[in-house]
């Protein structure tokens, strides 16, 4: 997984893919000696771990504005393809988009609310041709390579009521299902019940549809598939 390390669904991305066991990949936009943000001190030590930093800054480059949607094009070059998680009508991330489409890569845009302004570029997509991401399954058959990178026990949908087999999710990941309970729930439920950030929910939903073991559902629900 690809992104940029910033706040917000980049960072969540980040952690998503390490909590899943993956391996991430953030394009910074100042030279590699430098932390930016400075808040993901910690997060940058764990992509270094299990991943890479790249930039094609100098070292001591500051985080300056304009190098942000320059270093777009390297995260569209790197990747198989684009999903665009939420995006104002100037959003970074729809440059990130162009580069993509410039480069034939596959760009994926997930559906919002007409009122939510952090939707409406993401929307913008959708109405001009881009593929709604509504779940792994359309990144899957956008990019049908990448299901090699996938374990096959990740692509089944494991039968209800095998505990022994939730065993295989880390403890995190198993928190976020067992308050999930039976019913279809709202992420942000999940977030309050549990005392975590909506971004941090996100990302461990993700890994957790990823693994076939939630699905998402109309009106922004999630339900457990196991």
């Amino acid at each position: 997984m690809i992104s940029g390390m910033a706040l917000g669904i980049d960072a969540a991305a980040h952690r998503g893919a390490l909590e899943a066991g993956g391996t991430t990949v953030a394009v910074l936009g100042c030279g590699i000696d430098i932390c930016y943000p400075p808040r993901h001190a910690e997060l940058r030590s764990q992509i270094i771990a299990a991943g890479s930093l790249i930039t094609e800054e100098p070292g001591g480059t500051p985080p300056f504005k304009y190098n942000f949607p320059k270093r777009n094009r390297i995260i569209a070059a790197l990747a198989s393809a684009v999903v665009v998680v939420e995006a104002t009508e100037r959003s970074g991330a729809l440059s990130t988009a162009r580069w993509a489409a410039d480069l034939g890569r596959e760009v994926l845009a997930v559906p919002g609310s007409i009122r939510s302004r952090q939707s409406s570029g993401t929307n913008l997509l959708i109405r001009d041709g881009v593929r709604p991401f509504l779940g792994v399954g359309d990144l899957l058959e956008a990019v049908p390579e990448l299901r090699q990178a996938v374990p096959e026990s990740a692509l089944d949908i494991l039968p209800a009521g095998d505990g022994s087999r939730l065993e295989r999710f880390s403890p995190p990941l198993r928190e976020i299902l067992a308050r999930m309970g039976t019913q279809p729930v709202h992420p942000d439920q999940v977030g309050v019940a549990l005392g975590l950030s909506p971004a941090l929910v996100a990302s461990r939903l993700g890994a957790l549809e990823l693994a076939g073991a939630v699905m998402s559902l109309p009106g922004g629900l999630v339900a457990r598939t196991v």
